[in-house]
C-alpha cells in the first residue's frame, strides 16, 4: 500500500512539474514576442505557435496574453512569500527578509540585465500597469501579514514591508543603471542591509 501511495505522489509531482514547465514556456514565449514586436502586436495565436502548444492548452493556463506576461513575476513573488513564511521564527523579521531574498536567487540563479530591463518595459505597458500595481500592493500586504507574526505590531510590519519593496525597486534600478555591474542579488542585499539598519 505504501508503494502505491509513493507512486501516486511521484506521479502527481511529475504532473505538477510538467504543468509548471508549460506555463513557464508560454510566459517566456509571450515575453520574447512582446520584446521583439511590442505588446500590441502580440496575439495568443503567436504565443502558442512559439511555444508549440495548442490554443486550448493556452486557455488551460491563462485568460489572455497579459495574464501570460505577468506569470513569471507572479510566480517569483509567490516563491518569496513561501520562503519567508518558512524561515525560522527565531530570526528577526529583517533577517528573514534578507535570507529569503538570497535563497530565491540561490535557487533560480542571477538574471540577465538586458532581459530584466526589456521585460520591465513590457510590464509598464498601460494594459498591464493596473494588474501589476494591484499585485504589488497585495504582495506588500502579504509580506506585512507574515512579518507581523515576528514583530507583533501590525503597523511596524507594514512599514517594514513597504521598506522592503522600496529596497527591491531601488536596488534593481541602481543595478540596471550600472548596466548589470556585479550581481542583482548582491545589489539587493546591499540595499536591504542599509535599510535594515533602521529596523534591526
Amino acid at each position: 500500500m505504501q508503494g502505491v501511495e509513493t507512486a501516486t505522489a511521484e506521479a502527481q509531482t511529475l504532473r505538477e512539474r510538467k504543468k509548471a514547465a508549460t506555463a513557464d514556456a508560454l510566459h517566456r514565449a509571450a515575453m520574447e514576442l512582446a520584446i521583439e514586436r511590442g505588446l500590441t502586436e502580440v496575439t495568443v495565436e503567436a504565443i502558442v505557435d512559439a511555444a508549440e502548444v495548442s490554443r486550448r492548452t493556452f486557455s488551460n493556463y491563462f485568460a489572455n496574453k497579459e495574464d501570460a506576461l505577468l506569470h513569471g513575476e507572479r510566480e517569483r513573488l509567490n516563491r518569496f512569500l513561501l520562503a519567508l513564511h518558512n524561515r525560522p521564527l527565531t530570526e528577526s523579521a529583517w533577517q528573514a527578509i534578507r535570507l529569503s531574498t538570497r535563497a530565491l536567487f540561490d535557487a533560480e540563479g542571477e538574471p540577465d540585465p538586458e532581459w530584466v530591463a526589456q521585460s520591465r518595459l513590457v510590464r509598464r505597458h498601460p494594459s498591464l500597469t493596473g494588474q501589476q500595481l494591484a499585485r504589488h500592493a497585495a504582495f506588500e500586504e502579504d509580506v506585512a501579514a507574515d512579518l507581523a507574526r515576528r514583530v507583533g505590531d501590525p503597523l511596524r510590519a507594514r512599514l517594514m514591508a513597504a521598506a522592503f519593496t522600496a529596497s527591491l525597486r531601488v536596488g534593481t534600478d541602481v543595478w540596471l543603471e550600472r548596466r548589470g555591474e556585479g550581481t542583482l542579488s548582491d545589489e539587493l542585499d546591499r540595499m536591504l542591509a542599509t535599510m535594515g539598519e533602521r529596523f534591526d
